[in-house]
């Protein structure tokens, strides 16, 4: 016999590549959490940019006296809740429910 024999193929069930897998859409939708909070901070950090530049040195205006620390407990809740919100819309995006449109 010859190494060139035809032989037939088991053919595989077709699968629908168009499924994620679950880990990595677990990891899709936290990274979009990430990111929220990152874009969260910078446009925390203009906003505080800016007042430096502008309104403190014109006024020499600190805000020492306002005590930030007893909101320390409220900008966590809010952190904490732009994460969540940003993972639960990068999973509805990485989902593909996004971009399905009802019959």
């Amino acid at each position: 016999m010859s190494p060139l024999v035809h032989r037939s193929r088991v053919k595989k069930p077709h699968s629908d590549d168009t499924q994620q897998h679950w880990g990595m859409l677990v990891f899709e939708s936290l990274s979009a959490g990430v990111m929220a909070v990152l874009v969260t901070i910078m446009a925390v950090m203009a906003v505080v940019g800016a007042y430096v530049i502008i309104v403190w040195p014109l006024t020499f205006w600190d805000l020492s006296h306002y005590g930030m620390k007893k909101y320390a407990s409220w900008a966590n809740g809010a952190l904490w809740s732009v994460f969540v919100c940003g993972s639960l819309v990068g999973f509805w995006a990485f989902s593909g429910a996004a971009f399905k449109q009802k019959k």
